[in-house]
């Protein structure tokens, strides 16, 4: 089979989290560009108009719809109207999620919750109707995980302290790991992206102490940019990645690995 055909999406329907803006935005137009029927799902509803209108000529095959996954009770409701709407659901890509900085001493347990509850129990919900309600019955799913670098190391102190965000996504880390082993056996895939700093709505604060000293400190000396997740996020979306399964990918210019 030709790399184009392995590659193309037409017919599959993906839902991107956390799609409006950002770096699930970007996923999302890599994959409405390669064929594939989009839902998006964000907390806020004019922030998904925008994305549609973003997505311009695809506009017709984008379907939004206002979700807090953060919030188990939305949770199922929107994944009923994605189903109802397009049928099934091929590919997940997790990318909801939230951050707060603290230190660890003084880290609020409400924040700490609001940051678990949508970094990891929205996830897992998400991925669990996800996968009850269409791959699992159909054989078939591709589902992206978007974990963080942050997931794989330490902070330094003087610069972040984000306990809960780094344990959250230490979670879905393992949690891609654990789900690939139990789900292969549904011709479901399960892989995580894990981003370096990209920036963003989210990232804007840090970024504007750090970003000269961490682009200092990245091989590629530059910021992740519009678009870096692309090909990694298509090709895990594909049945180009159908031998792939329960991997973890940085895409962090380098910074990891020094």
């Amino acid at each position: 089979m030709s790399v184009k055909k392995l590659m193309d999406l037409s017919g599959k329907v993906a839902l991107v989290t956390g799609g409006s803006r950002g770096l699930g935005l970007q996923i999302a137009e890599a994959l409405g560009e390669m064929g594939a029927r989009l839902a998006l799902t964000a907390r806020k509803p004019d922030e998904l108009a925008q994305a549609k209108a973003h997505l311009g000529h695809m506009h017709d095959q984008v379907f939004t719809i206002p979700c807090d996954h953060g919030k188990a009770a939305s949770i199922q409701p929107a994944i009923e109207q994605i189903m109802q709407h397009y049928g099934q659901i091929d590919i997940l890509i997790n990318n909801a999620g939230t951050t707060w900085g603290a230190p660890a001493e003084d880290h609020p347990l409400d924040a700490w919750e609001k940051v678990m509850n949508l970094n990891v129990t929205g996830l897992f919900l998400t991925t669990q109707l996800v996968g009850r309600l269409s791959m699992i019955p159909r054989r078939y799913g591709r589902i992206v995980n978007i974990a963080s670098i942050a997931g794989l190391l330490g902070n330094d102190a003087r610069i972040q302290r984000s306990l809960a965000y780094n344990t959250s996504k230490g979670a879905v880390v393992n949690l891609t790991r654990a789900l690939a082993a139990e789900w292969g056996q549904h011709n479901i895939t399960v892989n995580a992206i894990a981003p370096g700093f990209f920036p963003s709505k989210m990232t804007q604060w840090i970024l504007g102490k750090i970003g000269d000293a961490t682009i200092a400190q990245t091989p590629l000396a530059r910021l992740g940019g519009e678009d870096d997740l692309k090909g990694l996020a298509a090709l895990f979306a594909s049945d180009a990645s159908a031998h792939i399964t329960g991997q973890i990918v940085a895409v962090d210019g380098g910074a990891s690995i020094i």
